[in-house]
């Protein structure tokens, strides 16, 4: 291959990972690249629904300008034979090629790093760009403010992945200048857009999950975020400024970002707000974010879980719950990147791009009767206890508590007090007969057939659901059910029978109080319940797993 052609061909070493598809499609839009897409897949398969990178890559396969090839980068002689010939080689790997195992993702990152290394080295390759991540020098612990370059590595990861890319990235700085190859790393934050795999299907999990109530971080931290299309465009301007020998760059990380810091919340609300999703307003205080953290942490040590929930929580815990902005002064001024496209644009572009995981327009319809309304049946006593009418509700509670004080409070027997309520009743219809004859009107006693038949079908159906409990308790096959009922029969003992005075009291007074409360906050009662439902499945997972192993 003529020397002409060597310097206008690139490799894409992970060309088919989320950066990887937007970088070939930017180098292949600049015209003057011949480009070798590199991948794990054995063959190339595109997606007719993108409607922008594929479609690029589709067009200069046909042309010519662009290739395909399959590369294990556990196996040197298939980097080989990609890279043979080029110029420069971007290795953009995929942020889910560990998985949380430790030996299988240092094979695949640092050892395929050093096997990239040694490949570009045998074929005389001038320039390696590697992708790292700027979570190489954030601690697990500890807010970073406009952080620069001199900031050294965490020394405790959020994760395997974030140590061995460390790992990856100090391989290649350290290979600069050595054979004739210049390298230098990036250091995207938070990498957002069409296509992105992590970051946003992970916050559409916790948006469909019971941590949607709440603010699960310090609403108060500041985060950037990278658009792809400028991680693009950034490793293009560092390809530019090493084939310039620019001794300041070769052998150098330089922070990328969007140069918009922006409020973790306020980021994450925007996106899901675009796809139509609920708008928490209760924000957990700072003590049980940390101890929501710890709790799964520790569950997902224990279990070694790779429940997409369980992970999806627990990356957006963390990115909720800490500042992380970068200081991009040495990116701008050494390789001369600015971002192409704004955060707004890359928001709004993103959003349309995830449309298909849009809330269904028929779940944000509100129902007719809220939760409580249906509960109680939806009839006089729901306006009562839900306070409809705040006079007629009144009344019924003055009267209850009158109702209560006459049989328990006072110190007579119930057939005592019965006789006497009844005595005072029958003086208070007399005396009123003497002054209206509208009492007659209380003479005649008439249900009608409409009651009687609702009355009746719901004694019915009352009979058959405990009819089935009782079946299913006998027949031994539902554990869960004998649990609650134990528990039920237990709290009736202790709350009932032993104290029944004050447990009645109580439960008459609560009655007007918690069916109302619980109405007016449904959305955040119902999280906490769902967040805690969620914590104890988690506990019992990690027990049961530890004891089975």
């Amino acid at each position: 291959m003529a020397d002409d052609d060597q310097s206008k061909t690139s490799v894409v070493i992970g060309g088919r990972s989320f950066v990887g598809r937007h970088l070939v499609a930017r180098l292949l839009k600049l015209g003057h690249w011949m480009v070798r897409v590199a991948d794990s897949d054995d063959s190339l398969e595109l997606d007719p629904s993108d409607n922008n990178c594929d479609r690029t890559l589709n067009r200069a396969i046909s042309t010519g300008r662009a290739s395909y090839f399959h590369v294990d980068v556990r196996d040197k002689s298939s980097i080989v034979n990609a890279i043979e010939g080029s110029s420069v080689v971007f290795y953009v790997d995929d942020n889910d090629s560990c998985n949380n195992d430790f030996i299988s993702g240092y094979t695949l990152i640092v050892r395929g790093v050093k096997n990239v290394i040694s490949a570009c080295q045998e074929c005389n390759v001038k320039r390696l760009i590697y992708n790292s991540t700027a979570d190489v020098v954030v601690d697990a612990s500890h807010d970073i403010h406009n952080a620069k370059e001199t900031l050294l590595y965490a020394t405790k990861f959020k994760n395997v992945y974030c140590e061995l890319k460390a790992q990856a990235e100090a391989t290649v700085l350290l290979a600069n200048d050595t054979d004739g190859l210049l390298t230098c790393a990036l250091r995207p934050s938070n990498i957002f857009g069409p296509g992105d795999k992590q970051l946003l299907p992970s916050l559409i999990d916790v948006a469909k999950s019971s941590w949607a109530k709440f603010i699960i971080g310090s609403d108060g931290s500041m985060c950037d975020y990278t658009y792809v299309e400028n991680v693009a465009h950034a490793l293009i301007c560092a390809e530019a400024a090493l084939s310039s020998h620019m001794v300041i760059v070769a052998g150098k990380a330089f922070f990328v970002t969007n140069l918009e810091p922006i409020g973790s919340w306020e980021f994450s609300l925007r996106v899901l707000e675009g796809l139509g999703y609920y708008r928490p307003m209760v924000k957990l205080p700072d003590v049980v974010v940390k101890l929501i953290v710890y709790l799964i942490k520790w569950m997902h040590s224990k279990t070694n879980s790779r429940n997409i929930s369980n992970s999806s929580v627990r990356n957006i815990v963390q990115i909720m719950s800490h500042t992380t902005t970068y200081d991009c002064s040495a990116a701008q001024q050494h390789i001369e990147y600015s971002p192409v496209v704004s955060l707004d644009e890359g928001i709004q572009a993103t959003i349309e791009s995830f449309s298909h995981l849009a809330k269904e327009p028929s779940s944000l319809i509100l129902d007719e009767q809220s939760k409580m309304e249906q509960l109680l049946g939806g009839g006089e006593v729901a306006e009562i206890l839900l306070w409809r009418d705040e006079r007629k509700s009144f009344s019924c509670f003055c009267g209850v508590v009158s109702l209560f004080y006459w049989f328990c409070q006072c110190e007579r027997t119930v057939v005592s007090s019965t006789t006497q309520l009844l005595l005072l009743i029958l003086v208070s219809l007399y005396g009123y007969s003497l002054l209206s004859t509208e009492v007659f009107s209380f003479s005649k006693f008439e249900v009608s057939e409409t009651v009687m038949k609702s009355s009746v079908t719901n004694t019915v159906n009352m009979w058959n659901r405990v009819s089935g409990v009782i079946r299913s308790l006998a027949r031994g096959s539902d554990w869960s059910l004998f649990f609650k009922l134990v528990v039920f029969l237990y709290l009736f003992k202790l709350l009932i029978v032993n104290s029944f005075p004050i447990s009645l009291g109580i439960a008459l007074a609560f009655s007007f109080i918690l069916f109302f409360v619980y109405e007016q906050y449904e959305e955040e009662i119902d999280g906490i319940i769902g967040l805690l439902n969620e914590l104890a499945r988690w506990s019992v997972v990690s027990v049961t797993t530890k004891y089975l192993n």
